[in-house]
């Protein structure tokens, strides 16, 4: 991408600027002009950054807005369509993020070494791993509970992990796409999580996925 295009206007350029130092381990001091174009040289890929904020994640941060949590864990960051515009919007809340992707893991270390030191990034299987007891204030977990081969194990330790609430997306309906491994009808996913110790489950719907609020205690 062409560095002139990107700014203030287009890209969260607060991570923009870590990934590339973090990346390319280049100091603290060097102007954004610098790194705009040491990104280019080595053809980092910053799209990721864009601000551009999908519906299920604008829904999903409005109803963080209410819950203001005091810490989050996110799972299965990904490309960060939901962590960038957290992290932008809410300046201070510490978050850890748990990944298995190598690719994507070394991506989001970048931003910690890069300057972004209340993101801590793990690697870790929500399905097999111990992320503790009521360790998280509020945990997310959107759209990535379709891709698990043992759902009910992940919701058993996000309900363990989370003190107040647990927020996760999936798609609405059945799709063609060969890494979802699960359809969740609401009744379903009400219960998987009832069962694994939700006190309560509150469905919302928004541009083919669901939306879920989760009362853990």
């Amino acid at each position: 991408m062409n560095p002139t295009m990107i700014n203030d206007d287009t890209h969260y350029m607060a991570f923009v600027e870590a990934f590339i130092r973090g990346r390319l381990d280049l100091p603290d001091d060097l102007d954004r002009d610098h790194l705009l174009r040491a990104a280019h040289q080595h053809e980092l890929r910053l799209y990721r950054f864009k601000r551009k904020t999908l519906p299920r994640v604008s829904q999903v941060l409005g109803t963080l807005k209410g819950l203001q949590p005091a810490d989050l864990l996110d799972i299965g960051s990904g490309r960060g369509s939901f962590l960038w515009p957290f992290l932008d919007q809410f300046e201070t809340t510490p978050v850890t993020s748990i990944e298995v992707d190598p690719i994507r893991l070394r991506d989001l270390r970048a931003l910690t070494k890069g300057g972004i030191h209340r993101l801590a990034v793990w690697d870790a299987d929500v399905q097999e791993d111990d992320l503790g007891e009521n360790s998280y204030d509020v945990t997310t977990a959107l759209e990535v509970i379709e891709h698990l081969p043992n759902p009910h194990a992940a919701a058993k330790r996000l309900v363990r992990a989370t003190r107040r609430f647990i927020v996760a997306s999936v798609p609405s309906q059945p799709d063609d796409n060969p890494e979802h491994l699960h359809f969740f009808p609401p009744e379903t996913f009400t219960q998987m999580f009832q069962e694994a110790g939700a006190t309560r489950v509150d469905l919302s719907w928004v541009h083919g996925h669901m939306v879920a609020l989760i009362k853990v205690a």
